[in-house]
């Protein structure tokens, strides 16, 4: 393969979806739905118990740092007040773009009911899927690396606007790796996926994400969607 890329790791946001659907779409698809979605679930779903008891751990740390939060009496039992404390609270992250594990890990949830009625379609720019076969075709593998939830990735991919496209990603990593913009988080993947970091190009809109890839010696390059020289996946599919 020409210049010796195996494999390609790629952000969202910005780089193979509008920025504006998840900030615009998905957040608010989110944070309209909570409260409905933790009223009908709160008390029977244990996954959904945990998030809570994740997100009310948060809170707490929040609180004792001095933050001005909407209230979540203790002691809130039933169904509807957990969903009205949750939910400001879910509100409260979401205004601030909160890179939490339990907020990501809710969205996911809701979003999952979302795409299973139809109501989302993943957004997806037109260069995506002719890239991601035209990889595949070529022998390079393709994962993503994205701040929102693996589940949160692979419902986006799986019911995008270009169909499902989960049978051309191999890999999805979260923030459960690390942050975006520590070089240690990129190292930790290229372990994961047993290549050298040499092998695996990442792209992503993020100059500091390609910063931090570049330090821990992948191969990096900064997409570019608004400019006005726009630069698009196709740009690298022969590689």
């Amino acid at each position: 393969m020409t210049g010796g890329i195996r494999a390609v790791l790629l952000d969202i946001e910005g780089t193979t979806t509008p920025i504006a659907f998840v900030h615009e779409r998905l957040f608010s698809y989110a944070r309209e739905h909570v409260r409905a979605f933790l009223t009908q679930t709160a008390k029977t779903d244990t996954e959904v118990r945990q998030v809570l008891d994740d997100l009310r751990a948060e809170y707490v740390s929040d609180r004792q740092r001095g933050e001005s939060l909407p209230p979540w009496p203790d002691g809130s039992d039933s169904a509807t007040a957990i969903a009205d404390a949750a939910g400001a609270y879910v509100h409260w992250l979401i205004d601030r773009d909160r890179k939490s594990g339990p907020l990501k890990a809710l969205q996911g949830r809701i979003w999952a009911q979302g795409y299973a009625d139809g109501t989302l379609k993943g957004d997806v720019y037109p260069d995506v899927p002719t890239a991601l076969q035209r990889w595949t075709a070529e022998g390079v593998r393709v994962g993503i690396f994205s701040s929102g939830s693996v589940l949160a990735q692979q419902l986006l991919f799986k019911h995008s606007t270009a169909g499902d496209l989960t049978p051309y990603l191999s890999w999805y990593f979260d923030t459960a790796v690390g942050p975006k913009r520590d070089p240690q988080s990129y190292r930790r993947i290229a372990l994961q996926i047993d290549l050298s970091p040499g092998c695996i190009l990442f792209l992503s809109d993020t100059p500091e994400e390609v910063a931090a890839a570049r330090a821990a010696d992948f191969r990096a390059d900064l997409v570019r969607r608004e400019a006005a020289s726009q630069t698009t996946l196709l740009n690298y599919w022969r590689i």
